[in-house]
């Protein structure tokens, strides 16, 4: 049996053009393509997965807490340690607020290396290698 991908996940924030203009320079960097359709914004990644942008239906009501009940994270997978420090840099440069900068996370596995932003929207994003056991890397 295949285990299937996400096929979107779908997020509110208060302002769409003001989060997309933050998301943008990360998600182009990560290979996604942009796609305006009215109130909403939406990224599709190569796989065909997408991450949609929806306006609050009450504007005012965020940002989001991390640690409340609701949104934790989304963490990006990448293929170096050097590729996380490249996206981490973007994002900041974007706006984003550092959360973590990149380091070692050996209490996850001892190869495990990350680094934590969020966005004004109080989204946190975690952009993250992992490699197999037997990399060297």
């Amino acid at each position: 049996m295949t285990v299937p991908l996400v096929d979107h996940l779908a997020l509110t924030v208060d302002d769409v053009p003001a989060a997309a203009s933050q998301f943008e320079p990360v998600l182009l960097a990560l290979g996604y393509t942009r796609t305006d359709a009215g109130s909403i914004v939406f990224w599709t990644c190569p796989r065909e997965s997408e991450l949609i942008f929806y306006p609050a239906r009450e504007p005012g009501t965020g940002p989001h807490r991390h640690g409340r009940v609701g949104w934790q994270h989304l963490a990006f997978a990448v293929g170096s340690r050097a590729e996380v420090d490249r996206l981490h840099e973007i994002a900041v440069r974007a706006g984003w607020t550092i959360v973590r900068d990149p380091k070692p996370y050996p209490r996850f596995t001892p190869r495990y290396y990350a680094s934590f932003v969020e966005d004004a929207n109080g989204i946190r994003i975690e952009f993250m290698h992992n490699p197999p056991r037997e990399s060297t890397d």
